[in-house]
C-alpha cells in the first residue's frame, strides 16, 4: 500500500526479493498540468509495469473495495507513504500490516518527517518499521536505522537517501516475520517528542525576523518541494517568490530585516545574526533559476525588501 516516489523502491524490492505481491493498493488518479489529465501515481505506474493487480479505493471503507481486498487473501501488508487505515483492513491479515516510516519514530510522527528533520536542524534521522495501531505511527516497533544528516543537505536529497535505506530495511522486516522472529517493541513517548504535520502556506513562509540558521535550515528542508516562500516588495511590485538554495552569511549589519543587499552578481538578504545567501529563487511565472540568471535580467528597485 502506497502511492508516490518513496514507496517505489520497496515494491520493488520485495519484487526482487522473490515475495508474491498479490496486490498493489493506491491512490485514484489525480488530475495535474495544464490540461488537467489524469495522472497515475508512481506506485500504479510501477505495478502495471510489472503486471500486478491494482486496486484504487476512494474510501477504505467502501464495501466493493474490502471485498477486493478480502478476495486478495493477503497474509501480510505493507504500507509505505499511504494513508491512516482502519482497524477492518490493518487487521485482515495473518501476520498484520506493517508501515516504513521515514524517521527514527517515536520522533517525528505524521506526514511529513523528512522535511522537520531538516527544518529543526538535526543531525541524525533514519527510517523505522512498525506494526500498524489505531494511532498514528504509534505502533510496536520493528526496526531502525539510522544516518546522519549532513549540514546543507536539502529535503530532496535526504528523501533520495532514506527512500533506498527504507525499502532494505522493509525486506529485512518481512524476513524476520516470514521467520517469526520479529521482535515487537512498544515505542516509548518522552516529553521531547517533535511532531511532523503536514506542511502548508503557514508553515513555509520564511520569517525574516529569525536567526540565519533557522531560515537557512527551512529552506533546505522545503527544497525541492514545496519550497520556502517569500514575499518580495520591489517598488511598486509586491511578488510571491520561492527560494530553493540558501548559505549562511555570518556578518554585522544594523540594516532592517528582509533588507535585500545586491553586487550585481550576489544577493543576499539581512536578518538576524547576520545574512542568507540566495543561491536559487523562483519568480511567479518563471522557471526555477540561479542568482547569477536572476540578476542578468532582473532589478532590484533601490528600496526593495523581503517581506
Amino acid at each position: 500500500m502506497g502511492t508516490p516516489e518513496f514507496a517505489v523502491p520497496s515494491l520493488d524490492a520485495l519484487i526482487r526479493a522473490g515475495y508474491n505481491v498479490v496486490g498493489v493498493i493506491t491512490a485514484p488518479d489525480k488530475p495535474a498540468g495544464r490540461g488537467r489529465k489524469l495522472r497515475k501515481s508512481a506506485v500504479k505506474q510501477y505495478a502495471m509495469d510489472h503486471g500486478l493487480t491494482v486496486l484504487q479505493p476512494g474510501k477504505l471503507r467502501n464495501e466493493s473495495f474490502l471485498k477486493a481486498l478480502k478476495a486478495l487473501d493477503p497474509n501480510l501488508q505493507v504500507v509505505v507513504a499511504f494513508r491512516m487505515l482502519p482497524r477492518v483492513i490493518w487487521e485482515l491479515p495473518k501476520y498484520g500490516t506493517f508501515n516504513l516510516h521515514a524517521s527514527l519514530l517515536p520522533q517525528y510522527r505524521g506526514a511529513a518527517p523528512i522535511n522537520w528533520a531538516i527544518i529543526n536542524g538535526d543531525i541524525e534521522t533514519g527510517v523505522s518499521t512498525f506494526f500498524i495501531d489505531e494511532k498514528i505511527d504509534t505502533g510496536e516497533m520493528i526496526l531502525q536505522r539510522p544516518t546522519s544528516i549532513d549540514p546543507d543537505e536539502s529535503a530532496g536529497s535526504l528523501h533520495d537517501r532514506l527512500m533506498e535505506m527504507g525499502s532494505k530495511l522493509l525486506v529485512e522486516t518481512v524476513g524476520l516475520i516470514e521467520e517469526g522472529i520479529a521482535e515487537r517493541k512498544p515505542q516509548q513517548d518522552h516529553s521531547d517528542l517533535k511532531a511532523a504535520p503536514k506542511l502548508n502556506p503557514d508553515n513555509c513562509r520564511i520569517d525574516w525576523n529569525k536567526p540565519v540558521v533557522v531560515i537557512h535550515n527551512l529552506i533546505r528542508g522545503l527544497s525541492p518541494y514545496p519550497a520556502a516562500w517569500t514575499m518580495l516588495q520591489n517598488g511598486e511590485d509586491q511578488l510571491r517568490v520561492k527560494v530553493y538554495q540558501s548559505e549562511i552569511i555570518t556578518e554585522r549589519h544594523d540594516l532592517e530585516n528582509g533588507t535585500i543587499v545586491s553586487d550585481g552578481s550576489n544577493l543576499k538578504i539581512a536578518c538576524k545574526n547576520g545574512f542568507i545567501g540566495i543561491k536559487k529563487i523562483q519568480l511567479p511565472g518563471k522557471r526555477k533559476m540561479t542568482v547569477k540568471d536572476l540578476l542578468n535580467g532582473f532589478s532590484f528597485d533601490d528600496n526593495a525588501k523581503m517581506l
